[in-house]
């Protein structure tokens, strides 16, 4: 059987502020906790120690790398927990020096001593880290995870990040390029959508399809609506300042609502002229990325860097484009965004430390310009089209976050990202896709060599670009 990549692994809940340091590490310390359980070593140890590798030690600080090592030793989910819990957890740790490792036994652990940040890089992957488990009886535990973006987390056994096992399945349509999408939707006279829907039926019931993709829309909605009610300045020391708190309050007015259902009806009656239209979308997409730097509840999409590109396009669709859309129309968008996804990882990557920023705001812009296209009644061809449109004009689009935090020039990336998605869907509505001379195949080839030449100075590393041209002493 070959791989399947299912739209859930696509979209997944977790706190940010980055899906390749933040969520990948917690998830590679809670799998760290599995080993130890599997072979009945939780309960024989006494000290654990973590090094960080390469990028994920460059930028870790950032990223809040160690704070999630720390929340996943814990035995902390990051899909579940309340954030405003994370705070309390973290400087529990830090001034008892004393870990509940799996939320069972507690440890000693001095942060400052075991969380090791090396700035070598492992051969394997940019973003890697090795857990050391120490047990009574003097033996060590080792054991070495990769984090590939996404939240993805792969080990150092898996001797190709291109050829991963991990998920099995037997889906109807086995898809690996877009070009074979293309052709089962020829064949089936269906959707793109219709076909992701045939595959996430192989691996799961319709209500729990249902219910899942709709507990993602309203973590993207939650997510808006506390980035639009939230003001102050963003934690790291960049001394950024929210803006989305008052860009929002100059558009709603004096709208009366009471949670964020009745406060997305009550944006439908504003106003939309262009120049509204396009503050809104901005709005959405800043909202979600300031609460992402706040260590907030986000969904990876298909990362935190890039979070706010899908929910903002997709809010602008019920908001401004179609009043009369609901839940059909929001499972359709995900559904698609997710596939889209799906070939970037396959035939690419969606890691900033492996491809630079193309590899996040690309993919969201084009997963977003696809989903889009496809609700404003595109075919097969000209959704992926619209894909391919979004990606190529991203196509080289380095990742420099100033003092490793996803703040500056992340969170308005964002925003960029998601007015192009909206071009690009228009521009493919608008033409005769055969007429279109890149294929999306091609352009995510291109992107993935793009990648490979890429300098390492502009991976997620802070090591050029704005984030050595603007220093934390500037802002």
């Amino acid at each position: 059987m070959e791989e399947c990549i299912s739209v859930f692994d696509m979209l997944k809940i977790g706190v940010g502020p980055s899906s390749s340091h933040t969520l990948g590490p917690w998830r590679a310390a809670e799998r760290f906790l599995e080993e130890l359980r599997s072979q009945s070593l939780l309960e024989e140890i006494t000290r654990v120690k973590v090094d960080l590798y390469g990028s994920l030690s460059l930028t870790g600080k950032g990223h809040a790398t160690d704070l999630a090592v720390m929340l996943g030793l814990s035995g902390q989910d990051p899909e579940y927990i309340p954030v405003e819990n994370i705070a309390g957890i973290i400087k529990t740790i830090e001034n008892k020096n004393e870990l509940i490792l799996g939320n069972q036994i507690i440890i000693p652990f001095y942060f400052l001593q075991d969380i090791v940040f090396n700035k070598d890089f492992l051969p394997f992957h940019a973003n890697g880290l090795k857990f050391t488990a120490y047990q009574t009886d003097n033996s060590e535990y080792e054991s070495t995870f990769y984090s590939i973006g996404g939240g993805f987390v792969v080990k150092e056994e898996r001797t190709n990040a291109k050829n991963k096992i991990a998920i099995k399945c037997a889906f109807p349509f086995m898809i690996d390029n877009a070009d074979n999408l293309l052709k089962y939707t020829i064949e089936e006279n269906k959707n793109i959508s219709e076909i992701v829907y045939e595959n996430e039926k192989s691996m799961r019931s319709e209500e729990e399809i249902h219910n899942e993709l709709m507990r993602i829309w309203h973590t993207m909605l939650e997510c808006m609506y506390i980035g639009c009610h939230s003001e102050g300045v963003l934690p790291g020391g960049l001394n950024v300042r929210r803006r989305a708190f008052d860009m929002h309050q100059n558009l709603i007015g004096l709208s009366n609502y009471k949670d964020p259902q009745s406060w997305l009806e009550e944006i439908r009656k504003t106003e939309v002229k262009f120049r509204q239209i396009l503050k809104w979308v901005s709005c959405f997409a800043l909202a979600v990325n300031e609460v992402n730097a706040s260590l907030g509840r986000v969904v990876t999409a298909p990362t935190n860097g890039s979070a706010g590109v899908i929910p903002a396009v997709l809010m602008y669709y019920l908001v401004i484009e179609n009043h009369n859309a609901g839940e059909k129309e929001i499972k359709q968008f995900l559904m698609v965004a997710g596939e889209i996804g799906s070939l970037f990882k396959q035939g690419s990557t969606i890691s900033a430390a492996m491809g630079g920023c193309q590899a996040e705001i690309g993919v969201s812009s084009s997963m977003a310009a696809a989903a889009l296209c496809e609700l404003m009644g595109g075919t097969p061809a000209q959704v992926l089209m619209a894909a391919e449109i979004a990606m190529e004009h991203h196509l080289g689009l380095t990742c420099d976050p100033i003092g490793g935090l996803v703040q500056i020039p992340c969170i308005e990336r964002n925003t960029m990202g998601a007015i192009k998605a909206i071009n690009a869907a228009e521009l493919a509505l608008e033409t005769d896709s055969k007429n279109a001379k890149v294929p999306l195949d091609k352009v995510i080839n291109t992107m993935w060599q793009t990648a490979k030449d890429m300098n390492s100075k502009y991976k997620e590393t802070s090591e050029g670009g704005l984030a050595i041209a603007v220093n934390m002493a500037d802002c």
